[in-house]
C-alpha cells in the first residue's frame, strides 16, 4: 500500500488539554467510554494532511508472508499501531493487542476506520460484515464455517442494493453519533458516505485505484482486490486474514465495541500524533507491540525521516517491540526468485535498534 505523503503539514502543536491523554489509571483499560475515545482521537490529531491516493484497500498481496515471524518475535496483549486501511486488522489478529492506534495523514482514513467501527459493531458474523460492507443481501448457505473465499465467492453473484447502501449509511451514522454520541464533524460525515459509497458502487471486486483517485490514473494492480486480499494466505498457504475465521472476526468485533481501536489524524514527521499516543501508553505502562509503517519511510526524505525516528524513540519500547514496513525486495520471497514481482513485500524491524541513534539516550 504506497502512502505518498504531502510531507510537511503545517507545524501546528495541538496541546493535549483534556483529560484523555491524561490518564486516570496506571494500566491498559478494559474499555475506552465513547468520550474518552472521542476525545483522545481528537486531542492526539494533527491537521488533516493530502496524499494522492484514497487507500481504501491495501494492494499488497503477500503482507501475511511475515507474519509467522513476526508472531515469534512480538508480543500479545500489548499496543498496536499503524497506518493504512484493513491490513493492520489482520496484523492485530495475530498479535491480539489490548489495543491499537492508527495515525495516518489523511482525514479520510480516520472516516474508513470510523466506517468500519460501525459495521464490526452492526455485524453478527463474517458474512453479516461483508455484505454490510458492500450493501448487498446475504446469500444463502453461509454460515460461521464457510471460509472467506466461499463468502466472497457467494457475494460475488449479489447486485449491490441502493435501499440497503442507504440504509447501512443511516445506521453507520446513527450509531456513532446517536449511540456513542461521537460529534462527527459536517467533514466527517461526508467522508464517511464518500468512502461507503465506494465499497458499495464497486463490490467486492473494489481495488487501490478504483476510486479514481489511486494516483494511478484509477488502475488496479495485477488483480489484487478486496475479494483476493481476503483470500490471501501467508507463504506455508495458511490463512491469516481478518475475515479467514470466526475467532479472526470476533477479536475484532470486541475490540471495536470497547473502543480500543483509535483512528488518529498525524503525519510520522509531526508534532503531537506519535507523541501524543506515546504519552498515553507511556501513562498506561504499556508498551508498543508493532507499529505497521506500510512504505511511508520512502517519502520522508529532507531531514523528515529524523523527525519521525525522534518521534518513535519517545514511544515505550523493549527489545521485541517491531517495526513492520513495505519494501521492495526484502527477504520472504517464498521461493528461490523472491515474490517481490515489481511490487511491495513486507518485511520486519527491531523498533529499538533502529531508533537508537535518535532516542537521546532513552
Amino acid at each position: 500500500m504506497p502512502i505518498r505523503r504531502r510531507l510537511l503539514l503545517p507545524i501546528c502543536l495541538i496541546l493535549i488539554a483534556g483529560s484523555a491523554m491524561r490518564a486516570a489509571a496506571q494500566t491498559i483499560p478494559d474499555r475506552l467510554s465513547d468520550v474518552i475515545f472521542w476525545s483522545m482521537s481528537v486531542e492526539a490529531s494533527e491537521e488533516d494532511g493530502t496524499f494522492r491516493s484514497d487507500n481504501l484497500l491495501s494492494n499488497e498481496m503477500y503482507f501475511q508472508y511475515v507474519i509467522p515471524d513476526l508472531v515469534k518475535t512480538a508480543k500479545s496483549g500489548r499496543i498496536y499501531m499503524g497506518v493504512g486501511p484493513e491490513q493492520n486488522f489482520t496484523y492485530m489478529v495475530a498479535l491480539k493487542p489490548k489495543m491499537a492506534f492508527i495515525v495516518d495523514i489523511r482525514r479520510g482514513n480516520k472516516d474508513l476506520h470510523l466506517m468500519y467501527k460501525a459495521l464490526f459493531e452492526m455485524s453478527k458474523d463474517r458474512a453479516d460484515f461483508v455484505g454490510l460492507l458492500f450493501s448487498r443481501k446475504r446469500p444463502d448457505g453461509l454460515t460461521t464455517k464457510s471460509t472467506a473465499k466461499e463468502i466472497f465467492d457467494a457475494y460475488m453473484d449479489i447486485p449491490g442494493s441502493e435501499e440497503l447502501y442507504k440504509a447501512n449509511l443511516k445506521a453507520i451514522d446513527d450509531l456513532l453519533i446517536k449511540k456513542h454520541g461521537f460529534k462527527l464533524s459536517p467533514l466527517d460525515v461526508s467522508g464517511i458516505e464518500y468512502v461507503y459509497e465506494n465499497f458499495y458502487n464497486f463490490g467486492p471486486t473494489i481495488n487501490y485505484g478504483s476510486s479514481g483517485n489511486g494516483g494511478f490514473g484509477g488502475r488496479g494492480f495485477g488483480g489484487t482486490n478486496y475479494a483476493t486480499l481476503m483470500g490471501a494466505t501467508d507463504m506455508d498457504g495458511e490463512a491469516r486474514g481478518y475475515l479467514a475465521n470466526e475467532d479472526n472476526f470476533n477479536f475484532l468485533k470486541d475490540l471495536e465495541a470497547r473502543n480500543m481501536v483509535v483512528p488518529v489524524i498525524g503525519n510520522f514527521a509531526g508534532p503531537t500524533a506519535i507523541r501524543s499516543v506515546g504519552k498515553y501508553i507511556r501513562q498506561m505502562d504499556g508498551v508498543v507491540s508493532a507499529f505497521y509503517l506500510s512504505n511511508v519511510e520512502d517519502y520522508l526524505g529532507g531531514g523528515l525521516w529524523t523527525l519521525f525516528c525522534e518521534n518513535v524513540a519517545t514511544l515505550p519500547l523493549d527489545q521485541t517491540s517491531t517495526f513492520i514496513r513495505s519494501v521492495r525486495g526484502g527477504r520472504y520471497g517464498g521461493n528461490a526468485s523472491g515474490y517481490g514481482r515489481g511490487g511491495l513485500n513486507s518485511d520486519i524491524g527491531n523498533m529499538m535498534s533502529e531508533v537508537k541513534s535518535c532516542s537521546g539516550g532513552q
